[in-house]
């Protein structure tokens, strides 16, 4: 069985974009369009790893990180952002659940997202 990505991002080419390169390289994945969606897609979807952006209207990705963290421990979690001034948020969080969560910066390169990706899988 292919192992399941959700993608959330608010920007619906970006989301699409990621869901079409994790297709192309073996993965089941999805795509959503803000953390509410996201959530709820993935109390049925049972997602191996969540790739999510930071900043969202509404919800930032955040919330939505420890949502699932606290809904689907072992969901491993990844994070883009367009602006690494975040970082330090995602640190507090990522010590906070004692668990790894992984930040991108974006644009991040196929590559470098699949290789990312991978590894959070096999940690």
């Amino acid at each position: 069985m292919k192992q399941r990505i959700l993608v959330v991002d608010d920007d619906k080419l970006v989301a699409d974009t990621l869901s079409l390169v994790y297709q192309a390289n073996g993965f089941d994945a999805e795509a959503r369009y803000s953390a509410a969606e996201g959530l709820e897609r993935a109390r049925t979807y049972d997602p191996a790893v969540l790739v999510c952006d930071l900043v969202m209207p509404e919800e930032n990705g955040l919330s939505l990180v420890d949502k699932m963290h606290r809904e689907m421990p072992k969901c491993r979690l990844l994070m883009l952002t367009g602006f690494l001034h975040h970082a330090a948020k995602v640190e507090q969080q990522a010590l906070k659940m004692k668990r790894p969560l992984k930040l991108l910066q974006k644009p991040c390169p196929p590559a470098e997202l699949l290789r990312e990706t991978r590894a959070l899988l096999i940690a």
